[in-house]
């Protein structure tokens, strides 16, 4: 193991200040180790060395200079493969977009280039972005460190897949519906989901290139290997874009607490509508049990006014007329023949119904939401922060058959459906919510675990340093074996 290849991007920046290492040797180290481990991985999809080195020559000129570039000045990086990157080749991991090279790098891109990030390549996805694992027809499956039988999760799976195998010092993800947040958890990884609108999302596919509007739920965020690098790179990716910034600035509030034991805990870690697994629930609990020897009172009885399959439900009604945009129209057609049963209760018969949603209906569901929205205004009043699991089971083995509403996972011996993986995600996600994944400890069977932190909309600095304090208490990123 390289240990300088796992430092937290914070400490690589801190170290190129220094003149401890160079941006050309570090980029190197990352370089090699793409080259030795990620035939196994299959995270970094596409790699352009030349064209970083180049950066990384510029890095280190200005540095000899005393010029500094920003905040990420030299420090090497991998862009999740739905985010268009000026020169590199970026698909969505759709056949259509093989070819497709932009000319502009998307927002969040640009900002972190603006900061002085490296960026040396791409990261695999699945199909459009949309499923809980990340394999395409182009570039093949993304497995996990951790064990490479298994899914490092979707869509951000090939991010966390090189975060935890030392191949990249940062990473961008995006999130509609735990594409963040689930991946982070089962690769063992940090990774924020943003409120919704602090970070441009324009520059990402989907919606497809050259689409100006924004579409609802979707966020950029990004990845660590921990909470710092979220604190730092957040720093650089929030604010208006060029379109709004003569208006109007973005300032975050400070975290609501100087100190782990004063912040107000709430944990909601276990529900009847959303099953958690034995093994994730017992590694959680520890974590809160660890949290109560620090001195913190954690009241695991809370919950917000909302019962989770209302959450479920509305979140589902927002979500499926996005993911639905982009369907091809004989896709269309059949789910309006299967629509047209209003007695059909199955998943399949909901998405259907849900994807069609007039404009009317969804103006409905958008009114939920906002009802929603007061609703938890009201409970982080009392609380700051709210724990829960970041998804209902460890990382699960791959599972490419059928279709997504086919699919099942096993919860406690019992066979659930395969979208409940996103369940605990999606109930924050529908009403913007910023949201931190944390490491907090593996399963017996030694698969990382994460723990969801919840906080007021707007206030991403809480739940970041809330983050930030808990790994002091439970530990932090551990490398996985043979890495």
């Amino acid at each position: 193991m390289d240990p300088i290849a796992f430092r937290p991007a914070t400490e690589l920046a801190r170290m190129i200040r220094s003149r401890r290492i160079s941006s050309r040797e570090l980029l190197e180290i990352y370089l090699t180790r793409i080259e030795t481990f990620d035939k196994q991985i299959n995270a970094v999809v596409t790699l352009d060395p030349e064209a970083a080195r180049r950066q990384a020559l510029l890095a280190d000129e200005k540095q000899a200079r005393g010029e500094s570039l920003g905040p990420l000045h030299g420090v090497p990086m991998t862009i999740k493969d739905g985010f268009e990157t000026a020169g590199l080749r970026t698909t969505s991991g759709a056949p259509m977009y093989k070819d497709h090279v932009p000319r502009e790098n998307a927002v969040a891109v640009q900002r972190l280039a603006d900061a002085g990030a490296v960026i040396m390549g791409k990261t695999n996805v699945p199909l459009f972005c949309a499923d809980s694992q990340s394999y395409n027809a182009i570039f093949g499956t993304t497995n996990n460190p951790w064990d490479l039988s298994r899914t490092p999760g979707g869509s951000s799976g090939g991010a966390v897949a090189a975060l935890a195998g030392g191949l990249t010092g940062l990473e961008l993800g995006s999130d509609i519906a735990g594409s963040i947040r689930l991946p982070a958890a089962w690769a063992g990884v940090y990774g924020h989901k943003p409120s919704y609108g602090i970070v441009p999302f324009r520059g990402h596919i989907p919606p497809p290139p050259g689409i100006l509007s924004e579409a609802d739920l979707s966020v950029a965020g990004p990845l660590g290997r921990s909470a710092g690098d979220l604190k730092l790179a957040l720093k650089i990716l929030a604010g208006p874009d060029a379109a709004q910034s003569a208006a109007w600035k973005l300032v975050l509030p400070p975290p609501r607490a100087k100190r782990l034991k004063d912040y107000r805990v709430a944990a909601w870690l276990e529900d009847a509508a959303m099953p958690v697994d034995r093994d994730v629930a017992d590694c959680l609990a520890k974590a809160v049990d660890a949290l109560r020897q620090a001195g913190v009172r954690v009241d695991e009885h809370a919950r917000p006014a909302i019962a989770a399959p209302d959450a479920l439900r509305t979140f589902h009604q927002l979500l499926t007329p996005v993911i639905a945009t982009g369907f091809p129209k004989e896709v269309m057609e059949a789910l309006r023949q299967m629509a047209q049963n209003q007695d059909d209760q199955s998943d399949l018969g909901r998405f259907a119904r849900d994807a069609l949603l007039t404009h009317r209906e969804w103006l409905s569901a958008n009114a939920r939401r906002h009802a929603h929205r007061r609703l938890w205004a009201e409970f982080f009043r009392d609380y700051d922060i709210l724990l829960c699991p970041a998804g209902s089971v460890a990382a699960i083995a791959h599972d490419q058959s059928g279709t997504q509403i086919d699919r099942r996972i096993t919860v406690n011996g019992q066979q659930q459906p395969y979208g409940l993986l996103i369940a605990w995600a999606g109930i924050f996600t529908y009403v913007y919510l910023p949201a931190t994944c944390a490491p907090v400890g593996r399963t017996p069977g030694n698969l990382p675990v994460g723990i969801q932190i919840v906080g007021p909309h707007l206030e991403d600095r809480t739940t970041i340093d809330f983050a930030e304090r808990l790994s002091r208490v439970t530990g932090g990123f551990t490398p996985p074996p043979g890495y």
